[in-house]
């Protein structure tokens, strides 16, 4: 089996997997970082949602191999210690129901707000559509973007 070394929440990492292997199950099952979620495995909810070169990118789908040099962040490299605006909106916002999606959510939008950090509602909105929640907390996650947007701006 092929090794890649990985750049994972700024710390270098190798990994032993198969070339075609998502990198989804090198962050759950090699390295322990089960924050990021397996929903779908067809990159159609979010719930695998990570940064790769701080763009929000299914990992689920990516696969361990066409992975060299990028940075890649997960919800656990975000903050070390849930201090990060949106962490702390998710919070006063009491977001979560079941919790599922919530990684994948938070990371979108951090994502997002990096290259939109003033957005109106219908941009969150269009920003956060991909992201699936089953409990449907969608206007929740809306409100504590915006109010993560006003902290950070």
């Amino acid at each position: 089996m092929p090794t890649y070394n990985l750049k994972i929440n700024g710390e270098l990492v190798t990994v032993t997997a198969d070339s075609d292997t998502p990198l989804l199950w090198v962050l759950r099952d090699e390295l322990n970082l089960v924050g990021t979620k397996f929903g779908c495995g067809i990159a159609q909810c979010g719930a695998c949602t990570v940064h790769v070169d701080g763009v929000a990118t299914r990992s689920c789908q990516l696969q361990v191999s066409l992975l060299d040099k990028e940075e890649i962040t997960t919800i656990e490299g975000l903050s070390k210690d849930g201090s990060h605006p949106l962490q702390e909106a998710w919070e006063t916002v009491d977001v979560p129901q079941c919790g599922y999606c919530q990684a994948g959510q938070i990371m979108t939008a951090a994502s997002f707000l990096k290259e939109n950090p003033n957005p109106t509602t219908s941009e969150i909105r269009e920003a956060m559509h991909g992201n699936l929640c089953r409990c449907a907390s969608y206007n929740r996650i809306e409100k504590a973007v915006a109010i993560a947007a006003e902290k950070m701006s």
